[in-house]
């Protein structure tokens, strides 16, 4: 967090992510979500993050956008126009649109929350948005969960390995395996959550009476300049959908 966008207000970074992705959902255009998914990768340096991170953090969203390609070039409709022929199969701007658009609004997510701290984000949304600390420190709490569910799956498969059950090569049973595994995550997160909710409310933070934040949250001029650029690129995502048309 000791990066330029880093140490930005976390409400600030929200609130442009959120026009960002709002202005990309407009169009299926892939011009337009190529130049939009390129000028998000540009903000990669203020984030901190290595290519090599974003790679191991970010693979599900190419996954997902390349089987939306695929599925939309052979499944999909047929009223686009064709921008390419590969190996006389014709691929279909709304194909690539598609695609794209899917990339173009989870960076935008991916990059913000990356550099946000969980207990500087419920502290911005108790002072700027007048949120319930209530809701506040539940969402502190879920986003300091998230790493150990990962933990947790990891761990999950390792024991089963030990014990020997392994899908092998075997599509089916990996997809029967990983299931029980994400059913296994899921009871013991139901479990985590029980016994912090009960931690948390004998700690007195259900009784509703107002509450002091311990590092108070302050908006200056760059989180100012934060939320303008976001005005700024969602504006040209969305000229440049009528300007290309």
């Amino acid at each position: 967090m000791t990066t330029w966008l880093g140490r930005r207000d976390a409400v600030a970074k929200l609130f442009a992510a959120t026009l960002l992705t709002a202005a990309v959902l407009t169009t299926v255009d892939p011009f337009v979500t190529a130049v939009a998914v390129v000028a998000e990768l540009a903000l990669l340096p203020l984030t901190g993050l290595a290519p090599g991170t974003l790679w191991r953090r970010g693979w599900p969203l190419l996954t997902s956008a390349v089987f939306i390609f695929l599925f939309t070039v052979f499944l999909g409709a047929r009223d686009s126009p064709v921008i390419a022929n590969v190996a006389g199969v014709d691929v279909r701007e709304h194909a690539a649109g598609y695609a794209l658009r899917l990339v173009a609004v989870g960076l935008p997510g991916f990059l913000v929350f990356a550099t946000i701290d969980p207990t500087d984000l419920a502290d911005s949304l108790i002072a700027h948005l007048r949120v319930s600390p209530r809701f506040a420190i539940g969402a502190l709490a879920a986003l300091r969960l998230v790493p150990l569910l990962a933990d947790e799956y990891r761990l999950l498969g390792l024991a089963r390995r030990a014990r020997g059950i392994d899908a092998g090569w075997s599509p089916v049973a990996r997809v029967r395996l990983f299931t029980s595994t994400l059913f296994g995550l899921l009871v013991a997160a139901i479990r985590r959550g029980i016994r912090l909710a009960t931690a948390m409310e004998a700690r007195g933070f259900d009784r509703g009476t107002p509450r002091t934040p311990a590092r108070p949250a302050r908006f200056g001029w760059p989180d100012a300049f934060v939320v303008v650029a976001g005005v700024m690129l969602a504006a040209a995502v969305v000229a440049l959908k009528f300007v290309h048309t």
